[in-house]
């Protein structure tokens, strides 16, 4: 699906913008910019899940103590 469209550049205060026109519009409120030669490319930024967070950070180095696997008191429903 090879769509072209005309569209206009202007200015927003110091930077340079383009509207998006409805058939090219993008879900979500992220996306990925960048140049490949005289190309700019907009793309869709990959969810960020929990699991992705969590990958970024450094393990600890403590030792925690044990915890206590307690017996849950009754509950009436």
């Amino acid at each position: 699906m090879n769509v072209e469209r005309h569209v206009k550049l202007f200015k927003n205060g110091r930077n340079q913008a383009v509207r998006i026109p409805r058939e090219f519009e993008l879900p979500g409120e992220d996306a990925i910019m960048r140049k490949e030669g005289g190309k700019l490319i907009i793309e869709l930024a990959p969810p960020k899940s929990l699991l992705a967070i969590l990958a970024t950070l450094s393990p600890l180095d403590e030792d925690f103590p044990p915890i206590e696997d307690l017996v849950p008191d009754p509950v009436d429903l």
